[in-house]
């Protein structure tokens, strides 16, 4: 009788071990895609930030006289950059709301300018920030999915009863106005 109990707690502390081990590993998973789906983010983020310069010089060429402009977007530009090195999410979809402002003044700048509308230099990065743009949208749904799929684990028994000792806790959602 004393050996069938000790085995009993024996097989019960083996399942809790394993059942703890496997929620641990379950969330740090999670957690993991949710930061590689945040650097996917900040990978176009750049992308989009390395067209900026060329943008701006193509426009300045031609718009001189809308320096205050060029700044607004250089100004935005740095903002970024400095958000997608360690920022919350809020702070990083702050950063890009106004550089998206800036760029589309600055875009709204060069097509009123009959010579940038035609120059290929102009048209070809406007289809690549439109391109980076649709990349950019994939990847924050991306991102978004994850941190769903980590914050429904996170409030389910019994993943809950795992995530202090795995040390994950709730993520924010990428907000970005269209």
């Amino acid at each position: 009788m004393v050996t069938f109990v000790l085995a009993l707690a024996l097989l019960v502390a083996l399942g809790v071990l394993i059942a703890f081990v496997v929620g641990y590993n379950r969330l740090r998973a999670a957690d993991i895609r949710v930061d590689e789906a945040l650097g996917g983010i900040d990978v176009q983020l750049t992308r989009r930030a390395a067209l900026v310069p060329a943008l701006v010089s193509t426009v300045s060429a031609v718009a001189q006289h809308e320096q205050a402009i060029v700044d607004r977007v250089t100004a935005a530009r740095a903002a970024l950059a400095s958000a997608t090195t360690g920022a919350s999410v809020v702070q990083r979809s702050a950063a890009e709301q106004q550089l998206n402002i800036a760029l589309a003044q600055l875009l709204e700048l060069g097509a009123g300018h009959p010579q940038l509308n035609s120059s290929n230099n102009f048209l070809h990065l406007q289809r690549t920030l439109a391109d980076t743009e649709d990349k950019l949208a994939f990847a924050r749904q991306y991102y978004n999915d994850a941190v769903a799929t980590l914050n429904r684990t996170l409030g389910t028994i019994p993943w809950m009863l795992v995530a202090g000792s795995a040390g994950v806790t709730e993520r924010d959602y990428y907000r970005s106005e269209p």
